[in-house]
């Protein structure tokens, strides 16, 4: 007798990995944690100790419950990851102009709260560059809209509304992650700014004697207070980058 038909499978591509486009489980039950309680706790350990601490074991020790009760809200630790950076995203508010004059006092504002943001949270620098799919988290759409919506109201088109807004955000993302990365390591080290200057300021002499503008922009600089200068160049930067923008903006 001939063999019955065999179904015909299907072609199916792998799953991307992310919390965003996986199917939620179905719960039988509350579950004793929320998502929300997760997430909180999870930054709150970040925040205390860093992200070479996070582990799913350490975060359900923090919230007295079993790594595997975990996994009923997210499948592993790049998933946590994934909404602990939308959570950050949510802390950030983004103006909306009153009037096309004041998109870039808006745009200023919109810089500064991005800076707060990381510089709050330092551990996320070591993240922003690995997160591939952090753009469908609900947090970063809403940032996304509102940032097209501040540019628009600019007098910026569509398009050169998303050029600008990733413009802005590569100035902002990539000034600020250097500073939060090197905050980190001042902290570790327990010593501020100025303690660690002073320990280097030999060091730094000797290696720039064979470097005469190197030398001259340190002897410029010395006697400025770390933290203010930081803020200046990065304000200094920002005004160069809408400067730029403001060029492009549409008839």
């Amino acid at each position: 007798m001939p063999r019955a038909a065999q179904p015909t499978k299907q072609p199916t591509g792998e799953p991307i990995g992310s919390v965003w486009t996986r199917p939620q489980r179905p719960r039988r039950e509350q579950p004793a944690l929320s998502r929300d309680q997760i997430v909180a706790e999870a930054i709150a350990l970040l925040d205390s100790d860093g992200i070479e601490a996070l582990s799913m074991r350490k975060l359900g020790t923090r919230l007295n419950a079993g790594a595997t009760s975990l996994y009923t809200h997210v499948s592993n630790k790049d998933e946590l990851i994934e909404l602990v950076v939308d959570q950050i995203y949510g802390e950030i508010e983004v103006p909306e102009p009153a009037s096309r004059e004041e998109w870039r006092a808006a745009a200023v504002e919109c810089g500064n709260n991005v800076r707060a943001a990381i510089l709050r949270h330092p551990w996320i620098a070591s993240l922003l560059g690995e997160m591939g799919m952090a753009y469908l988290g609900p947090n970063m759409m809403r940032l996304s809209e509102d940032m097209l919506g501040l540019f628009e109201a600019g007098g910026f088109g569509l398009e050169r509304s998303d050029v600008a807004l990733k413009t802005l955000w590569a100035y902002v993302i990539g000034t600020s992650a250097t500073e939060a990365a090197w905050l980190t390591t001042l902290a570790r080290s327990g010593q501020s700014d100025q303690e660690w200057m002073e320990r280097v300021t030999a060091a730094a002499l000797h290696a720039m004697e064979p470097y005469p503008r190197v030398r001259r922009l340190y002897a410029a600089q010395t006697g400025r207070q770390v933290d203010e200068a930081r803020r200046s160049n990065f304000d200094l930067g920002l005004d160069c980058i809408l400067d730029g923008l403001e060029a492009q903006r549409d008839a």
